[in-house]
């Protein structure tokens, strides 16, 4: 069973949340998905972990 962590360093993991509550608290206003720039960030996360987890 994976998680959606798994392959992914803490120091990553560390950063990756920081910058995404830093997008959250003082990032664009509503925007598309395509354009929403934490969405963008959870897509390529959950891109890394599938390749980690030989997935992708």
């Amino acid at each position: 069973m994976s998680k959606k962590s798994d392959g992914l360093s803490l120091g990553y993991r560390i950063r990756w949340r920081l910058t995404w509550l830093l997008l959250h608290i003082a990032g664009p206003a509503s925007l598309s998905d395509e354009l929403d720039p934490r969405r963008r960030m959870e897509r390529e996360r959950a891109a890394k972990v599938a390749r980690a987890n030989g997935m992708g």
